[in-house]
């Protein structure tokens, strides 16, 4: 049979492991059917009998038998002069099955046909990869950096199936080499024309709820539920568990001894600051905890607004607000609350009666500065006074010649 071209399309997809027997063989009698349209103006009266496995197939075509002036469907008739050299007692009315050769399509119609096969296999190839990663969405998934770009890395599984990981995907820490291993969860599958587009995220929360439930047993289990988790991805994040066991320890469980359980995760995150609380339905309570290391006074409750006025030690507020503001705003997102930080007054010594806004020093100190100490809760003379150098370099941006300028400054004030 004259079909080595549609059996170079066989052997090329038959072993294909995304497509079984029939859906293969659907494929190409669709395929057949359409190419005996075009030329036949109608494939009801053809039988198309293939074989994927041999790259084979046959093509045949029944039609009545008429008299020889009654022919008015030649695709569907054929005379009896006609039909009597193909055998020589049929009779009319009889049917006639005569095969066709794909030569008889014309080599234009051949190569459009096999054109069509490829295009339809590829087609159903994308369509099981979307279902694939559909599936799988919000699933950790490992796959090998396959290229570096500026804005994108380009990830391959072991199928070969391409994996993007955005710029805005990653962890501002993260440097990836060819080559590399990259874990991360599949958080969306978008159709690009025809091809699915499958996006890699390791910023998001839902990474590293998974990362808890790979990494730890227990909750792994279900023993220890993940209530809520709050990131920043690779500076901070706060977890909240929770068990239905009173039995168990579900902070010590997930920190494990001497941090060793969390460690990996911390590891896998760029060293993302990892604070895990315990859940609890009594709001305050669960603030308190949230805004851990800092030790809450007290907190004045606004259910109906949802927001929460924490009083705080004047010691205890830049614990509270954190580096850059990180501890307060992840707080926030972990209770559901939005916090406003009141400071204590400590009169103990008169120190505060005297007390001074660091705005009013905005004439000598850049507003960039005042800021830069507003974001750690230092937003007076004497709560930046009352701090050492070293630490208020580590806590913020400021260079340290920055900070002894503003500090003698401040004493300036209180010396005059």
């Amino acid at each position: 049979m004259e079909n080595l071209a549609l059996i170079d399309s066989f052997s090329e997809f038959k072993d294909n492991k995304l497509i079984d027997r029939v859906t293969l063989m659907a494929i190409l009698e669709d395929v057949f059917r359409n190419a005996l349209k075009k030329k036949y103006g109608s494939d009801d009266n053809f039988d198309i009998i293939i074989n994927p496995d041999k790259g084979d197939m046959e093509i045949w075509r029944r039609r009545v038998i008429v008299a020889d002036e009654d022919l008015d469907f030649e695709n569907e008739e054929i005379t009896l002069t006609e039909a009597r050299m193909i055998e020589a007692d049929f009779e009319i009315g009889e049917e006639v099955s005569e095969e066709v050769k794909l030569i008889d399509l014309g080599r234009r119609a051949i190569l459009a046909l096999r054109q069509n096969l490829i295009s339809k296999i590829h087609e159903h190839d994308n369509t099981n990869l979307y279902k694939q990663f559909k599936d799988i969405i919000g699933d950790i998934y490992t796959a090998e950096v396959h290229h570096v770009r500026p804005r994108v890395v380009i990830l391959v599984d072991d199928e070969g199936n391409e994996i993007v990981l955005p710029k805005e995907k990653q962890i501002p820490s993260d440097f990836f080499r060819k080559g590399d291993n990259v874990r991360g969860i599949i958080e969306s599958v978008e159709l690009k024309g025809n091809k699915p587009q499958i996006i890699m995220s390791r910023t998001s929360e839902k990474f590293l709820e998974k990362l808890f439930e790979q990494e730890i047993p227990e909750v792994f289990d279900g023993l220890i539920t993940v209530k809520n988790v709050v990131r920043i991805p690779g500076e901070k994040a706060k977890v909240a568990v929770d068990s239905y066991d009173d039995r168990i320890d579900p902070v010590g469980a997930c920190v494990g001894m001497k941090g060793s359980r969390i460690h990996g995760i911390v590891r896998e995150l760029g060293n993302e600051n990892i604070d895990v609380i315990n859940y609890t339905n009594n709001i305050q309570l669960f603030i308190t905890r949230a805004l851990s290391p800092a030790k809450v006074s007290s907190i004045k409750i606004d259910e109906e607004n949802k927001r929460a006025e924490v009083f705080l030690k004047l010691e205890e507020v830049s614990k509270a607000i954190g580096r850059g503001g990180h501890n307060i705003k992840l707080a926030g997102q972990l209770t559901g609350y939005e916090l406003d930080v009141i400071r204590e007054g400590d009169t103990a010594n008169g120190e505060d009666d005297d007390d001074v806004e660091l705005t009013e020093f905005s004439d000598e100190i850049e507003d960039w500065v005042i800021e830069e100490f507003a974001k750690i809760g230092l937003d007076t003379a004497r709560s930046i006074l009352k701090q050492e150098v070293e630490d208020l370099v580590r806590r913020t941006d400021l260079e340290e010649e920055t900070i002894l300028d503003v500090m003698k400054i401040l004493k300036e004030e209180f010396d005059s």
